[in-house]
């Protein structure tokens, strides 16, 4: 008993000894990182700019930011397009009423256009990484209450086939899916759905063969993992829809609850 007693006041020591430590190790990193950023200012890693300001958040200048990232994005809930911003809740989207869609809401960053298109092809390169990761972390923080609203159970990115992986080097939604993950809390599971066909690239195919040479290219590995699980499906363009539906339905057709989409940019 006594020597309980006695031990008390050395782990109150010990515990406080540790957060002093820890303060002073934060302290002393912070104020390495400010020098650092006064002698080497961070730099917008989409045009290059410095970032003379940017302590935390996306490495983009304001310009990227607003070009990348529109604050409100007027797309329709279920697909994503482009509707004015009377339409914006209602059923009457055009998109939605001429083709069938399985996943079954879609979260976009901004439109494929002017900064943002010329971000999603960089950022398919891997040297680009630090602009997927900014661009994932820009959808996060301007999107973040649509994507809380899924309540996703897990995390997919729309899988690559594994020769063009091999040879392009990265998966861009893998990345955007990560980040995703660590902001909400949801682990990613990238072995689950798997792309058993190479199928032929959808860029050039009309709107009907984009759909007819996406069918049957996905297939689920681990069933177990998603039965009855609310998906967060992660790609970097959406365009007809055409693959996340193929990819959405696949996984729904596996046991999948819901299917939601989160995209950089909609077509």
């Amino acid at each position: 008993m006594f020597r309980r007693l006695e031990q008390i006041p050395t782990r109150r020591y010990i515990d406080r000894m540790i957060g002093l430590v820890r303060g002073l190790r934060d302290g002393i990193c912070g104020l390495w990182r400010a020098g650092f950023g006064l002698l080497f200012p961070p730099r917008c890693v989409h045009c290059n700019a410095d970032l003379f300001n940017a302590l935390s958040g996306p490495c983009l200048c304001a310009e990227c930011l607003a070009r990348c990232g529109p604050e409100q994005w007027y797309g329709c809930p279920r697909c994503g397009a482009l509707v004015p911003v009377e339409h914006y809740s209602s059923d009457d989207c055009p998109g939605c009423s001429r083709t069938q869609l399985w996943f079954d809401t879609v979260v976009a960053l901004g439109g494929y256009h002017a900064g943002l298109r010329d971000a999603v092809l960089r950022m398919k390169r891997p040297s680009h990484d630090p602009l997927s990761l900014a661009l994932g972390r820009l959808l996060w923080e301007r999107r973040r209450d649509r994507l809380s609203e899924i309540r996703a159970d897990v995390i997919v990115p729309v899988p690559m086939y594994w020769g063009r992986r091999l040879s392009r080097g990265k998966n861009n939604p893998e990345t955007l899916a990560a980040c995703l993950a660590k902001s909400l809390g949801v682990p990613v599971r990238r072995g689950v759905l798997v792309r058993q066909l190479n199928t032929l690239p959808q860029a050039g195919l009309t709107p009907p063969r984009r759909f007819q040479n996406v069918r049957g290219a996905f297939r689920v590995r681990r069933p177990a993992g998603i039965r009855d699980a609310r998906i967060l499906l992660v790609d970097d363009v959406l365009t007809t829809g055409a693959t996340c539906s193929e990819a959405a339905k696949t996984l729904k057709q596996a046991g999948a609850a819901m299917v939601a989409v989160a995209v950089v940019a909609r077509a």
